[in-house]
């Protein structure tokens, strides 16, 4: 898959992970370094959806409250699943478990919870999770943000994906559409 910039259509090998994993993206999404993302049509040049793959080491207990509070997770992804269902100041969904691909894992909805405005929070952003520690790399800049969580184990490596809808007047077609393309990734073992 490109690094970044417009894709074409087609289903492209990601190896952002130990395993790779396959994905099918429709035209008009933006490749980056971290996922994919595309604007809204009813809202131009506004990022509506974003899928990340990266991995997460850290999780704060509190989200709002998170410098000097990212704890480090062990690998599994059910340590990462529990440290973030039980933080606080967002909501998760009860996980279920899940297969993608050749893996196993889980998946959870995650929101924000008991907080009107972030700029009470540390450095105005709720901070869910961090690839590194003392700074945050997946933050909320807003209350309206919404993910859908997949934690996967690859053979030792905890895979993390994500599918972000940044406000809630997203085109619902948007929405179906970024759902399709989080539920083509597939992880393919290489062993």
């Amino acid at each position: 898959m490109p690094e970044s910039g417009v894709i074409d259509a087609g289903t492209y090998l990601a190896t952002s992970f130990k395993e790779p994993f396959e994905i099918t993206v429709p035209d008009g999404w933006m490749a980056e370094e971290d996922g994919l993302g595309k604007d809204d049509p009813d809202h131009p040049g506004d990022m509506a959806v974003y899928l990340t793959f990266w991995p997460s080491n850290y999780v704060p207990t509190d989200a709002c409250a998170w410098q000097g509070a990212l704890v480090e997770i062990d690998p599994s992804a059910k340590d990462l699943v529990d440290a973030m269902t039980a933080q606080t100041s967002t909501a998760s969904t009860p996980p279920v478990e899940v297969v993608v691909g050749d893996y196993r894992g889980f998946e959870f909805d995650r929101s924000v919870e008991g907080i009107a405005d972030i700029k009470g929070c540390d450095e105005d952003k709720i901070c869910v999770r961090s690839e590194f520690s003392p700074i945050c790399t997946r933050w909320y800049s807003s209350v309206a943000e919404r993910e859908t969580y997949r934690v996967v184990n690859l053979n030792g490596e905890r895979a993390v994906v994500g599918f972000t809808t940044f406000h809630e007047s997203i085109n619902p077609e948007l929405t179906r559409e970024a759902r399709g393309v989080f539920d083509s990734i597939v992880f393919k073992s290489t062993k």
